[in-house]
């Protein structure tokens, strides 16, 4: 495989961090150059466990998603039912937990530990961070901070889904999508925390603000509260949910938020920049390549109109 110049700098990058040895280089080098120009030859037919093959989240980050899943949903069940309780829909939700008023210390209870999950994340990923710069290791590039790498990223894959380029770009650990998706759930957080608030404590805002706008902002944050959290539910529903579990070749569901580690499969083919780091970092994934390319016939490489065939097995 011949790397692009992205590629080859995530390497060269990774090689540093890493303080990787020249023999172990030489291997890792060797072992690049087998492997076929057209990805798609490969991501469609390396070994993949459902379970997973290769770390991608810590233990942190998937309690933090249990915490933000469970609440979220919770408090969309139980606070969804408060605000339209006069509809015929509603009564029989708002009974099952005892009542509205039942519901209502449900909801609070709730949105507190949805809270403590927002500042965990937030602790973690900047505790996270200040340790990888310590230690020389940060990568900006594996982060969900948005570069311009990502435009050029979705530019790209909208021509490939449109026939107008045969494979999808070399994308990071966190591709597009997941930038929007989190910048988008972070915004909707901050939103509903803060209306949240101004339902709980009313004088608080009151003594803060100027007198003038007092008044409006409680009135926007009751309007805000309802409305964001009914988006927030469909986009989980139709966005999060299809694209993560649905969406073909990962359903009935992804495991990743349970195991902390992604198919092998995926992250060839949406993560390639992120699958040359484990390259380096993962003698046991070099192990597989190298087994993989030896038993594999590599035919057809770089006929991309063949990238879709499977490959002999030996």
């Amino acid at each position: 495989m011949q790397l692009s110049t992205e590629a080859r700098k995530t390497l060269e990058k990774s090689f540093r961090i890493n303080k990787t040895g020249d023999a172990e280089r030489r291997d890792i080098e060797d072992m690049i150059s087998q492997m076929p120009d057209d990805r798609v030859l490969m991501y469609k037919n390396v070994d993949s466990n459902p379970i997973g093959d290769l770390p991608r989240y810590g233990l942190d980050i998937r309690i933090q998603h249990m915490l933000t899943f469970v609440c979220f949903l919770a408090l969309a069940f139980t606070g969804l039912p408060i605000h339209y309780s006069d509809h015929f829909w509603a009564v029989p939700m708002n009974d099952f937990v005892g009542g509205v008023e039942i519901s209502r210390i449900v909801h609070r209870v709730l949105g507190a530990v949805f809270v403590f999950s927002m500042f965990y994340h937030l602790y973690t990923v900047v505790v996270g961070t200040i340790v990888k710069i310590v230690k020389k290791k940060f990568e900006v590039q594996r982060t969900v901070i948005p570069l311009f790498k990502d435009l050029r990223d979705f530019k790209d894959d909208l021509l490939y889904f449109a026939g107008k380029r045969t494979q999808r770009p070399e994308m990071d650990k966190f591709m597009y999508k997941h930038k929007i998706h989190y910048f988008a759930a972070a915004f909707g957080n901050i939103v509903m925390g803060v209306s949240g608030s101004a339902f709980l404590f009313p004088d608080l805002w009151v003594m803060i603000l100027p007198v003038e706008i007092a008044s409006g902002f409680q009135e926007l944050m009751r309007l805000s509260h309802p409305h964001e959290a009914l988006l927030a539910l469909l986009v989980i529903a139709f966005w999060h949910w299809y694209n993560v579990h649905l969406s073909p070749g990962r359903f009935p569901m992804q495991w990743t938020f349970l195991t902390g580690k992604m198919m092998r499969e995926y992250q060839l083919e949406e993560h390639f920049l992120e699958y040359l780091r484990n390259l380096v970092e993962l003698p046991s994934e070099r192990e597989y390549l190298r087994n993989w390319l030896k038993t594999t016939k590599l035919r057809d490489i770089g006929k991309v109109g063949n990238s879709a065939e499977k490959l002999d097995i030996a």
